[in-house]
């Protein structure tokens, strides 16, 4: 018997309307789910709310309502989504839920019971943007680094939660378990975030500045942090903890999150597990951002991508093949309108729609207009063994997350059964009543091509799929999955076979605007003399090591070699993976005096410049010799 499927998307802040990324974390979450159901899992599948917390007191506020009001107007932009996107969650949560509640306060109290939650007083600059206290060290130029805003500061009387003393247990359980998150850059991330003293967490608001949030059980002056509130929610859903849900599915949970809440996933929510007895989530599944202009989406920059502007102006399953085919799991992808209808155009219309008009339409004029009775002897393997490899590659890519893979498996298929087509040219064999039985016998292994189609694209395009079969003759059923795939099971003859509409229509090629006129001088600093330039010292410098500063989403540290070994800090992190930069030959400033950023010592500053798709280093046509003056 198959083990249960528990999948959750994060549940996501009511601080702003949906937008394309809180979409694409959804539709995977979708597509895992229904690929489980397909292969006979038990599958229980959460997504919903995160309601608490400043900013949604700010923003009531704002508005001239009550929290709740906001909060209820923004959770019910989400759940109406959902539908619109053929999202088959099985639970919506909302951490007001009552249920919820009393399961944070329970959790509460049995930590604190423990004697893993103590108070004292805490000092710090507190961003409430990210709802966190940050210490000096961790600002960049003295402001948040995700946000960008100078944080207040504040000094408070609270709760904490005594996360350091499970450091060393959660650091021995991600090395005995390497893909407890996956991809491995973040668990490297969270290894890197652990390799310095674990703070504790100060997990509650005082209600003289913060009210809205879940009481603590054991003081009621004072209301829950967040993070300790919402994280919860992923047990909550399930039962915990006599729930029957909660014994059969907790075992097999799998989140699935944006790296930006990596840190409280990976670390916070994993030591408060231990700490409330609870064995540890299964996976932690982390994906890049969607960016627009280069740019990470967001509301402040003007740049969100509505998910039903997409969805409305060209179908949803277009909408949901390009988000999962365009990005690979775990790195950033960049969105363009012009990207997505090429894609459409190519993929959608011109392989997989083509495929499927040709040939419904030539077996309904070869056939009769039903599935035949295939001649056996004639029945060549070609394309049903290239199917039954491509369930094999597509179970291999669901394992490990490369549902962009997946895709392209498929679409392997889907080319071989249009190049079938041309090769066989059935066509030309309807000219000659000798060739009937092989043209009967071409167009059976065509239909039953599409009958596979249909089912490995059903996870990512469920409509298309279900009008792909009703096409063939076929009912969408749960018996519809990959074992018919695997055990070639004999299409229906006499099915009624259906033309349909076209499944992807061409679209008009969208137009970039015109990039603005460039400025007909150039915008040059002050001019110097020799005698100024002479005293920069630029040197040749060849990457030994590199690895990102914790707490910082650009930074990155590099160990150096220009002659002497030196270590360097630089806000390259958007732009480049620290594996890549290994063994790269570069060019910096060697004799700038060194600074401290983020807390670790810069000595030296590398050259780099605007690229066409974000910064690129400077570099050299043949291999220097490093610690070389550059002349």
């Amino acid at each position: 018997m198959s083990k249960p499927f528990y999948i959750t998307t994060p549940i996501y802040y009511v601080n702003a309307s949906p937008h394309i990324g809180h979409a694409y974390t959804t539709i995977v979450a979708d597509v895992l789910a229904r690929y489980a159901r397909m292969a006979g899992r038990e599958t229980f599948f959460v997504t919903g709310t995160d309601e608490h917390g400043d900013k949604i007191a700010e923003a009531a506020q704002k508005a001239g309502i009550t929290p709740k009001e906001y909060a209820d107007g923004i959770s019910a932009q989400f759940r109406n989504l959902w539908p619109e996107l053929a999202i088959t969650n099985d639970y919506f949560i909302r951490t007001t839920d009552a249920n919820h509640v009393q399961t944070v306060r329970s959790i509460l109290q049995k930590v604190y019971d423990a004697g893993d939650i103590y108070f004292g007083a805490y000092e710090g600059f507190y961003c409430i943007g990210c709802e966190r206290f940050y210490m000096e060290k961790e600002l960049v130029d003295g402001k948040c680094p995700d946000h960008q805003t100078v944080p207040q500061h504040r000094k408070e009387s609270n709760y904490f939660f005594r996360m350091s003393k499970y450091q060393n247990w959660l650091i021995q359980h991600i090395q005995d378990h390497p893909d407890f998150i996956r991809p491995e850059r973040y668990r490297n991330e969270v290894l890197a975030f652990l390799r310095d003293p674990l703070e504790d967490l100060c997990i509650s608001r005082p209600k003289t500045r913060l009210t809205w949030g879940i009481t603590l059980p054991f003081d009621d002056q004072y209301v829950t942090y967040v993070w300790f509130d919402a994280l919860i929610n992923y047990v909550t859903a399930v039962g915990y903890p006599d729930g029957p849900n909660f014994k059969k599915f907790w075992p097999e949970a799998q989140h699935l999150i944006a790296k930006d809440i990596l840190k409280p996933h990976g670390i916070y929510w994993p030591t408060m597990l231990k700490a409330a007895d609870i064995e540890p989530y299964q996976h932690l599944n982390v994906h890049g951002y969607w960016n627009s202009d280069q740019s990470k989406m967001s509301k402040s920059l003007g740049n969100v991508v509505r998910p039903l502007d997409l969805k409305d102006k060209y179908g949803l399953d277009a909408f949901r093949y390009f988000l999962l085919r365009d990005m690979v799991f775990g790195l950033d992808s960049n969105f363009s309108e012009e990207a997505f209808v090429s894609r459409l155009n190519s993929d959608l219309a011109n392989d997989l729609g083509n495929l499927v008009s040709r040939a419904v339409t030539m077996a309904i004029k070869y056939c009769d207009g039903r599935i035949p009775r295939a001649p056996a002897d004639l029945l060549e393997r070609k394309l049903p063994d290239l199917a039954q490899k491509t369930v094999a590659e597509v179970e291999a890519c669901f394992t490990d997350m490369s549902l962009h893979k997946a895709l392209m498996a498929v679409w392997e298929l889907i080319s071989a059964a249009n190049k079938y087509i041309v090769e066989n040219e059935p066509w030309s064999l309807a000219k000659d009543p000798v060739n009937r039985e092989k043209l009967v016998a071409i167009m059976y292994r065509l239909l039953e091509a599409l009958r596979a189609i249909a089912i490995l694209i059903s996870p990512f395009m469920p409509q298309a799929a279900e009008k792909i079969l009703q096409t063939v003759g076929l009912e969408p059923s749960p018996k519809m999955n990959l074992d018919v795939i695997r055990m070639n099971e004999p299409l229906p003859a006499g099915n009624v076979l259906t033309r349909g509409e076209s499944l992807f229509p061409r679209v008009d090629a969208v137009k970039e605007p015109a990039p603005a006129p460039k400025k007909a001088t150039l915008d040059l600093k002050p001019e110097i003399d020799y005698d100024e330039f002479g005293k920069i010292d630029l040197r040749v410098a060849k990457i030994l090591a590199a690895e990102p500063v914790p707490k910082s989403n650009k930074l990155i540290k590099l160990r150096i070699d220009i002659g002497e070994e030196r270590t360097i800090v630089a806000g390259i992190g958007k732009d480049y993976k620290p594996e890549e930069l290994i063994g790269k030959s570069i060019v910096i400033v060697a004799n700038l005096k060194p600074a401290k950023l983020m807390g670790v010592e810069s000595h030296g500053m590398l050259l780099a410049t605007d690229g066409t798709s974000g910064l690129t280093l400077l570099g050299f046509d043949r291999e220097p010799k490093a610690g070389a003056k550059i002349r």
